[in-house]
C-alpha cells in the first residue's frame, strides 16, 4: 500500500446524501458490505457514475476473456503497486480461472516460464503500455497473431481504465476492506 491511511476517506451510511445512497446501492456486495473504492468515489456523484458505466464495460462486456482480462489486470496492479487493486483482483483472477501459482508469475511478467505466447503477447503487451503509453509494433503484431482487432482493442482500454483506477486508489489512499490482506510483496510502498 502507498499509503497507511486514506487521503480522502470513505463515506459512512450515515454521511451519505441521497443521491450519493441512490448510486451506491447496486454496488453492494452479496453479504450487504460496500467496498471502499465505492464509498470513496461516491464522494463525486457524476463521476462515479461514469466510472461505474465504463468500469462495467470493461469487466463484463469487453471481448477479452475474463482469465487474460484479469491477467492484464492484475499485471497493471502490480506495475502500478497499487495493493488494493493487486487485492481484489487476486480473488477475481481464482474465480477467472487463474491459480495461485499463475497470479504469483504475473509479478514476474512475460519472461516468467509458464505463459502460452498468448499470454506473453498479452503481457508484454501491458509492460509496454505501462512503461511508455504505446503498444510497440513488434508487440502489437506478436498480440495481433492471437487477438481479434476488438480483442486488442479491449486489451488497450482495459489498461489503460485499470491504470487510471490504480492512480486512484494509490492517490486517494483507499485502503483494503475488511477481511482482506495485503500481499507482503507491496507493504513496501
Amino acid at each position: 500500500m502507498r499509503l497507511a491511511k486514506p487521503r480522502i476517506a470513505p463515506l459512512s451510511d450515515a454521511e451519505l446524501a441521497p443521491e450519493q445512497s441512490e448510486r451506491i446501492a447496486k454496488s453492494r456486495q452479496p453479504d450487504g458490505s460496500i467496498l471502499n473504492i465505492f464509498r470513496t468515489l461516491v464522494r463525486v456523484p457524476d463521476a462515479y457514475r461514469a466510472f461505474m458505466w465504463w468500469g462495467g464495460y470493461i469487466l463484463s462486456r469487453n471481448s477479452l476473456s475474463p482469465r487474460d482480462r484479469e491477467i492484464a489486470i492484475l499485471r497493471v496492479g502490480w506495475l502500478c503497486k497499487s495493493g488494493y487493486e493487486w487485492t481484489q483482483h487476486h480473488r477475481i483472477g481464482l474465480a477467472s480461472g487463474l491459480n495461485a501459482d499463475e497470479i504469483e508469475r504475473i509479478k514476474s511478467g512475460a519472461g516468467a516460464e509458464g505463459w502460452s505466447s498468448a499470454e506473453r503477447a498479452l503481457l508484454t503487451a501491458v509492460d509496454d503500455l505501462n512503461r511508455d503509453h504505446f503498444v510497440s509494433n513488434p508487440a502489437w503484431a506478436t498480440l495481433a497473431k492471437h487477438y481479434s482487432e476488438r480483442q486488442c482493442m479491449d486489451l488497450v482500454f482495459t489498461v489503460g481504465q485499470y491504470t487510471q483506477v490504480s492512480m486512484i486508489l494509490n492517490s486517494f489512499g483507499v485502503q483494503l476492506d475488511k477481511g482482506q490482506t495485503l500481499d507482503p510483496d507491496l507493504k513496501a510502498f
